[in-house]
């Protein structure tokens, strides 16, 4: 079945510094390039430096002139993340586009993180909070547009606050929904408190659907030595053009949520296809687990307690 065409418009990015978490391969290799093509310099902070440099060469065959560098960021780590804040800091250029992309899905056996979370939520939500807490300043200088990507995963399950960690009865699908919601409510709770303390952010949230990536692929790091039979499905149908996207398609929506001078702070973009798992991007309502704002403000709460990273209250 031969596929229609399905894009949007980036703005001339010429004079903002974008950052992109996971831009090393797939949906995050392609929202850096098209950030890049459009003119933003872009920094890609990455835990393997050799992935991180195919990224650079990847995006300079695409777009020639492209700004782009690497930065040393292993998102499971809270003292790395706290390094690359210290890095960005001193480098004294504010930032106009964060996308918190990077993720993890799904270990067959649960994991920990370096500081001892289970390790989807320790990495998806903790550390991207941790990150933004330690960006502040640029973002602030930047009036940045923070984007925090998701996923439909975020619209089943709930947050097991019984056991944050999952230490007993792990579940990877429960507890990979647990770290989407959570950070989900986290962007939310960020314009929130943007707006009532002057910090000048606009931060919203975008999911890319399904498409093929690396998330559900083999994964040895992770304990899965071979492909899913989820990805192998996923792959068959969008190469056919059926129901689900590309990973090209499935970056559209943080592209259309990070750059777009339609979108807003608050709001959640994603393809707009049947059951939002492929499609055009747009603007779609919130899923029914992000919209309490009491829930939202426990986030915020539990995860300044656990990363150590208390964010301004003026």
């Amino acid at each position: 079945m031969a596929r229609t065409p399905i894009d949007i418009t980036v703005p001339d990015l010429s004079d903002i510094r974008a950052v992109v978490t996971g831009g090393s391969d797939g949906i995050g290799l392609r929202i850096a390039t098209r950030l890049a093509a459009a003119g933003a310099e872009v920094v890609l902070p990455v835990r393997n430096a050799r992935k991180g440099e195919s990224a650079l060469a990847t995006i300079r065959q695409s777009a020639p002139s492209a700004r782009v560098s690497v930065r040393q960021l292993d998102l499971s780590s809270l003292e790395s993340v706290a390094a690359l804040g210290e890095t960005l800091r001193s480098e004294g250029v504010p930032i106009q586009v964060l996308v918190n992309n990077a993720g993890v899905m799904t270990p067959p056996e649960r994991q920990t993180t370096v500081d001892g979370f289970e390790s989807q939520f320790g990495t998806n939500h903790l550390g991207h909070v941790a990150l933004v807490a330690a960006l502040l300043p640029l973002l602030r200088a930047g009036r940045a547009r923070v984007t925090a990507q998701i996923s439909v995963s975020a619209n089943q399950g709930a947050i097991n606050w019984n056991d944050l960690n999952w230490e007993h009865d792990y579940d990877g699908m429960r507890a990979y929904s647990q770290s989407k919601i959570a950070f989900g409510l986290f962007g939310l709770e960020l314009d929130r408190r943007s707006a009532a303390h002057g910090w000048g952010i606009s931060s919203n949230l975008s999911h890319p659907g399904i498409a093929p990536t690396s998330l559900l692929a083999a994964r040895p790091e992770l304990g899965r030595s071979a492909d899913t039979r989820s990805v192998r499905i996923i792959r068959w149908l969008s190469a056919r053009g059926i129901l689900v996207g590309t990973p090209d398609t499935a970056a559209l929506p943080a592209l259309m949520a990070a750059t777009s001078p339609e979108a807003e702070g608050g709001r959640l973009y994603g393809p707009k296809g049947p059951a939002h798992v492929g499609g055009r991007p747009a603007e779609q309502p919130l899923f029914s687990r992000l919209r309490n704002a009491d829930e939202a403000r426990r986030v915020w709460a539990v995860s300044e307690d656990l990363t150590r990273a208390p964010f301004p209250v003026a």
